[in-house]
């Protein structure tokens, strides 16, 4: 069992998030918000960005190419649901069928309100749906359950 201070070394290292969208201007609003939300007492938030599922992909090493040492560690993986290419859904299957990555929380954002897609998005593993545009009170929750999971990895 690991000491308080062990648990508190760990949490003191900055949450890592992947935020994924292929609009730029989403990528930047997600990026500040979890930079700039940061609470008295908590860690900041490292955001790392990427402009479609493939470049995630590379960046988590789940892609045929990318050697799996090189990986980026990450706490949480924000996703665009309607993405060219690969669809945030695609990706979030991808990222909840390896090994490696499965237990990695992924919120799944979307400017379209659809029962059916957020429901198969819940079904796949998402940890949350979240409607666009992302406010501050979305991201306090974000951070929320991103401190909370640091803190059991840590344990």
């Amino acid at each position: 069992m690991n000491s308080s201070s062990e648990v508190a070394a760990a949490v003191e290292e900055p949450p890592h998030v992947l935020a994924v969208d292929d609009n730029l201007i989403d990528r930047v609003l997600v990026e500040k918000l979890l930079k700039n939300s940061s609470c008295k007492g908590s860690p900041l938030v490292a955001v790392t960005t990427a402009e479609n599922a493939q470049i995630a992909l590379e960046y988590l090493g789940l892609d045929e190419k990318s050697k799996r040492d090189n990986a980026l560690k990450v706490n949480m993986i924000i996703t665009d649901y309607c993405m060219p290419g690969m669809t945030g859904y695609e990706l979030l299957k991808k990222i909840k069928e390896s090994s490696a990555m499965k237990d990695v929380p992924v919120v799944v954002v979307s400017s379209e309100n659809v029962p059916t897609i957020i429901n198969k998005c819940l079904e796949e593993g998402a940890e949350m749906f979240m409607l666009k545009p992302l406010k501050y009170s979305d991201v306090k929750k974000l951070r929320c359950q991103l401190l909370c999971n640091a803190a059991v990895k840590a344990i």
